[in-house]
């Protein structure tokens, strides 16, 4: 997502320079960097300074570090009966995971809204 960590140094020593390539693999969430970045932006904001966007930049969609739906609802189904917080994510997928979750396997799903506080 590039939102955080090394790459934000890497972007802001490279990202302005048109022999530079970036290369996203897997998926830039709204609203974050990367995203503005593969969505085309001309610029972006790092460590309070604009950087231009002249790298030729690429994308390897289809990986991805996150489990799939169907991964996650796997995982859950060998879990205890333990009520479901899901707390990252894109609202219509997390409305998607929320449904299947529900329909699948019974459980009582919450969806997390920004900055409120949960107890578990």
């Amino acid at each position: 997502m590039a939102n955080g960590g090394r790459i934000l140094h890497h972007l802001r020593h490279n990202l302005w320079r048109k022999e530079c390539s970036v290369v996203f693999v897997g998926y830039q969430a709204i609203g974050t960097p990367g995203r503005a970045i593969v969505d085309g932006a001309r610029s972006i904001r790092i460590f309070g300074e604009e950087v231009a966007v002249r790298a030729r930049v690429y994308t390897i969609n289809g990986l991805s570090a996150h489990a799939d739906q169907r991964g996650l609802v796997d995982w859950l189904r060998g879990t205890d009966k333990a009520d479901v917080l899901l707390v990252h994510g894109e609202p219509k997928s997390l409305e998607g995971l929320a449904a299947v979750i529900r329909a699948e396997l019974a459980r009582k799903v919450s969806i997390a809204a920004f900055a409120e506080g949960y107890e578990v």
